[in-house]
């Protein structure tokens, strides 16, 4: 295959030549046609991720429309249903797409199946899909079919162009590294999620950055990651202690994990904030309904369910260079302060 002139844009015949097979049947796959086999279907999308192919013009998916232009499909594309933090986002979608006049179809992204395929012979006003790896395959057949998409808290950076909405994670971890340096805490530990999550980084980078450029220094940072699963944090929470045991203060980068945190404390019979303060971040329910109540950076996840919708509506209509907002919006974090974090305790450095 000769080499892609330099500057020059990907096309249908690129994609093609790259899978091995005809420019027909590249187009029928991005439009989500059922009469071509497995294993071309994959080649096909994988070229598409390869050379970086999208639809001419932000072009959409062909859909039955309504008077007004649009279809009254919208096409929710989610990796679990499980927690309150989906179930809020989920919430914010339904409201803000019953207010536009459209109703919801859940796709569950479940690995090793076609579920693009799916989306793509739905009649939709466009995908809003959440929390979702952007680069991966099944997505980069959704760009390249020119369907509207944006991504809730994406995993990865997206690829240029692509719209999302998402909070402003590393501000939520600079508040909470400030609140325990404010009570005297010095020696500081984080349980994040997964490593190589986007919003999990930023949330760690932001604690970082407050605590090592405190004024006076000395103040240290452990950080173990606990894979957004409370008995998973519950384990890396004991590791966290094993390796230091004068930790005072513990930034949870999820609820769910902060109540890892909590089982971990009190199964080594140590007390939530007298031996240990402990921070969460989202805000969900469940902060309000543990004891003592969690302190928490609250993500405002119902509103970012709205605006993704909101954005996806403002692409379907006039596309991304006429949209009226961002195709990159990131919305606030607040801390929300309860009764897991006091002031730091004298005789951290004595426990065992």
């Amino acid at each position: 295959m000769s080499p892609r002139p330099v500057g020059s844009r990907p096309t249908l015949s690129l994609v093609a030549e790259t899978a091995g097979t005809s420019v027909p049947t590249v187009s029928k796959v991005l439009r989500g046609g059922t009469d071509v086999s497995a294993e071309t279907r994959a080649r096909v999308m994988e070229a598409v991720q390869a050379v970086g192919y999208t639809r001419r013009g932000g072009a959409k998916i062909e859909s039955e429309r309504d008077e007004s232009g649009l279809s009254n499909v919208l096409t929710l594309v989610v990796t679990h249903f499980e927690g309150s933090w989906a179930n809020l986002v989920t919430a914010g979608i339904g409201r803000e797409a019953a207010a536009a006049g459209l109703d919801v179809v859940l796709t569950l992204a479940e690995p090793h199946t076609d579920w693009a395929t799916r989306v793509l012979r739905r009649r939709s006003v466009g995908i809003v899909a959440m929390p979702v790896d952007p680069n991966s395959r099944h997505l980069h057949a959704l760009y390249a079919a020119g369907a509207p998409v944006v991504l809730i808290d994406p995993m990865s950076k997206p690829p240029a162009g692509v719209a999302s909405v998402g909070v402003a994670n590393w501000d939520g971890g600079r508040m909470a590294a400030e609140h325990f340096l404010s009570l005297g805490h010095g020696r500081l530990g984080v349980v994040a999620g997964h490593a190589r999550h986007l919003y999990s980084r930023a949330r760690v980078d932001g604690f970082r950055a407050a605590a090592e450029t405190a004024p006076g220094g000395g103040t240290t940072v452990s950080v173990v990651h606990g894979g957004w699963d409370r008995a998973k944090a519950t384990a890396a929470t004991h590791a966290l202690l094993d390796k230091d045991p004068g930790v005072t203060g513990i930034f949870a980068c999820s609820d769910t994990m902060a109540l890892g945190v909590y089982d971990a404390l009190t199964a080594r019979g140590l007390r939530v904030p007298e031996d240990i303060g402990v921070i969460g971040f989202d805000d969900l329910p469940e902060a309000q309904c543990v004891t003592p109540g969690l302190t928490t950076i609250r993500q405002p996840s119902a509103e970012l369910g709205a605006a993704a919708v909101g954005l996806l509506l403002d692409l379907s209509r006039n596309g991304a260079e006429g949209a009226r907002r961002p195709v990159g919006m990131e919305l606030a974090t607040e801390l929300v302060v309860r009764a897991s974090c006091g002031r730091a305790p004298a005789s951290a450095a004595t426990r065992t």
